[in-house]
């Protein structure tokens, strides 16, 4: 005989509202509602969430906190691999969903649920990398997704939680919202549409600074260890970063790609820490790293990104590109300074002991000193060689 346990995976948005009432009145669970804090959310927020879960009637509602496990087991290694989805979306919401399914299929299995449930549609990623990864840690327990088996709306959502007596503002609910450490995605009308985009209302963070304003963080080995001089944890930096440049409308834009189910998928986000980071630590590599060295990075990032993007985050070959990632980071030592404008960033220049642009063997454009025009002569005949050949044989 099952319990009547369920783990709702909570937000306390339009979606895990709906689930809540409808878990308990429709299917007659004992709800034990949580939300799992990737970064995203501040105390007080979380305070809030928790009642409102107790507002929609849940038996116990908790709070999984894995912000640090989140950046040590995934974000980390994002930043080694500067890894932006189709050269745009840094997988803020993919790389978190990966890390809140793990706490909640573990806190189901600790306290005996029968069921896990979460508020995903039926035609997007999330439904997968829930269901993946709680199929890998708690095989025994059944999957329940409302939404996606009901096919609603989130027009049809407000309308049952009214008749319901649960009072929901419509202009609030009309955008999706995930926010977490490593960014925010929004989702609407506008997104599902080829050409529109989002007003400026739909996004959570405004334009508040219009004057310029300079930065400079600090790498040690790859990783983020100071922010304008002064060392921090790197979840404090990304955090802070996110604080000064969000004020500015920084990194946003709309992500377009092929979803895990096989169909296109457009979604806009803000991510102002997530792209300043990125683009910093890429530039500090193009200073330290080989030029080897940063092909084949980005051909393994790629698919890197990718894994994590499709839900295959306990494939093994993920392990082996992350040690890869891991070792290429010995060299990435540095200061990358940065200047924040309304909804763009400039990076500047970089400052490093590892500096590969060393005047010492030539300044690029003006003088050589570690070869002579001769030595240039000879090799640029050499570097012909194999050309000429095939020219000459295929007579082209």
């Amino acid at each position: 005989m099952k319990n009547n346990k369920v783990v709702l995976a909570f937000s306390g948005g339009l979606d895990t509202s709906y689930c809540s009432i409808y878990l308990k009145k429709e299917k007659g669970l004992q709800i034990y509602s949580a939300i799992v804090n990737t970064g995203g959310f501040s105390t007080d927020e979380l305070l809030e969430i928790e009642k409102r879960a107790y507002e929609l009637g849940v038996h116990h509602h908790c709070t999984l906190e894995q912000t640090q496990n989140y950046y040590e087991k995934i974000i980390k290694y994002l930043i080694f691999g500067n890894v932006l989805k189709n050269n745009s979306y840094p997988l803020s919401v993919s790389s978190e969903r990966i890390f809140q399914a793990i706490a909640i299929a573990e806190y189901a299995k600790s306290i005996n649920a029968a069921y896990i449930a979460h508020g995903s549609t039926g035609a997007g990623n999330d439904q997968v990398r829930f269901d993946v990864i709680f199929q890998l840690i708690a095989p025994e327990i059944e999957i329940i997704a409302p939404i996606r088996e009901k096919k609603i709306s989130r027009k049809e959502e407000i309308d049952y939680l009214l008749n319901n007596g649960i009072e929901m503002d419509w202009k609030k609910s009309k955008y999706s919202i995930n926010k977490g450490l490593w960014g925010t995605s929004i989702g609407g009308q506008e997104t599902l549409t080829s050409h529109q985009t989002l007003p400026e209302e739909a996004y959570p963070n405004k334009l508040e600074k219009t004057h310029s304003e300079q930065l400079y963080i600090e790498f040690e080995k790859g990783e983020l260890v100071a922010i304008n001089g002064k060392n921090m944890p790197p979840v404090e930096i990304i955090q802070t970063i996110d604080e000064i440049a969000h004020k500015y409308a920084i990194g946003r834009d709309m992500h377009i790609g092929d979803t895990i189910i096989g169909i296109k998928g457009r979604v806009a986000f803000e991510a102002a820490a997530a792209s300043i980071i990125i683009k910093s630590h890429h530039t500090l590599e193009k200073h330290t790293l080989s030029k080897w060295q940063l092909y084949w990075k980005e051909q393994l990032a790629n698919w890197y990104g990718m894994f994590i993007h499709e839900s295959q985050y306990f494939e093994p070959l993920m392990r082996n590109i992350e040690s890869f990632l891991t070792d290429t980071q010995t060299f990435v030592n540095g200061k990358v300074f940065i200047e924040l404008h309304p909804y763009r960033f400039i990076i500047q220049g970089v400052e490093s002991k590892n500096d590969l642009m060393n005047s010492a063997f030539g300044e690029y454009g003006e003088i050589n000193k570690n070869w002579t025009g001769e030595d240039v002569k000879g090799f640029s005949k050499i570097l012909a060689n194999p050309m000429q050949i095939f020219k000459q044989v295929n007579k082209l």
